[in-house]
């Protein structure tokens, strides 16, 4: 069972290299499953023996790793703030130097994407390492007494020059940078951080996603059934689920009163509801209520799929 999804990338770098004719710099992805020897699982999906792992190994250059490092470092950090996880729960940390794992090369570092999780407070949960890994995988790979394969990268923009002014090429294992990051720990925190208790709400919670990371991503409502109400709430839900659908689920229903259903989005997180009423079949309008503020607006309806856009950040 692996510890890791990284080596199934390293035993196909050279057919990726040999089949796509890529050239250094680039990444390889991959998500899959991993293991680890958890003796007590606990805290929920943070601790489990059988969990969901992102990695990409990033290879490049030994004279350009360091600055590769600190754009992944950076740029992952970022990312974890764009799905709403941005504020003081959310930390960057670099490792000392006796924390760094025994493939991580000292010159660049290791840094940690770090979560304080309501179950680790006032302590904090590792979500993702960044790590320089240099060309400590590729070269247990290449001299494995069995290997019998060299997995040199031949970089044709390097090297000396020849008489002509072209670079005679350089032969090298290029470095490794690897972002590492829990999927299961990823949605964990996400959910954590989208639990919000608000007790003026009928619901009396909501779940702040961000919209990106939100399951249902609209609902659509008649006001009443009847008067024509739920054909138009039929017409735009189509129009949404043609245009959103891929995205996510788009939510109608006709059941309750509308602070219940209102209720009902806030506690799945659905960002904004679209309601139907009288004045929809004589203007065109429909009223759109924000999932955050409680919010309330009129709009004219064949611009709901663009307002939706802006609140999913879809160009």
């Amino acid at each position: 069972l692996r510890p890791e999804t990284a080596q199934g990338i390293f035993i196909n770098f050279k057919n990726v290299v040999d089949t796509t004719r890529v050239g250094v710099p680039f990444g390889i992805a991959q998500t899959g499953k991993a293991f680890r020897n958890e003796v007590t699982p606990r805290n929920f999906t943070f601790r489990s023996r059988e969990f969901e792992q992102m990695e990409v190994e990033f290879f490049c250059h030994e004279d350009d790793a360091r600055d590769w490092y600190a754009f992944w470092r950076d740029w992952r950090m970022e990312w974890w703030k764009s799905l709403g996880l941005a504020g003081e729960n959310l930390i960057l940390r670099e490792h000392e130097k006796d924390e760094l794992a025994h493939y991580a090369k000292t010159g660049a570092g290791t840094s940690d994407v770090e979560y304080r999780f309501p179950f680790t407070h006032p302590g904090i949960g590792e979500l993702e390492g960044i790590a320089h890994r240099s060309i400590y995988d590729l070269a247990a790979h290449q001299n494995h007494p069995d290997s019998n394969t060299k997995l040199e990268y031949f970089d044709q923009s390097r090297g000396e020059l020849a008489k002509n002014g072209q670079p005679k090429g350089e032969r090298y294992l290029p470095h490794v940078i690897e972002p590492s990051a829990g999927l299961d720990r990823g949605v964990l925190a996400a959910l954590c951080e989208a639990f919000t208790p608000d007790p003026d709400r009928a619901s009396g919670v909501y779940m702040k996603f961000h919209p990106r990371l939100a399951p249902i991503k609209a609902a659509v409502f008649p006001l009443v059934k009847k008067d024509g109400m739920p054909e138009k709430a039929a017409e735009l839900t189509r129009s949404l689920r043609a245009r959103f659908g891929h995205l996510g689920f788009i939510e109608t229903d006709e059941k309750q009163s509308i602070g219940k259903r209102y209720a009902r989005m806030d506690e799945a997180g659905c960002p904004v509801c679209f309601t139907t009423d009288g004045d929809t079949l004589s203007d065109g309008t429909v009223t759109v209520r924000d999932r955050d503020t409680q919010a309330q607006e009129r709009i004219a309806m064949d611009k709901a799929g663009d307002y939706l856009a802006e609140k999913l950040e879809q160009r």
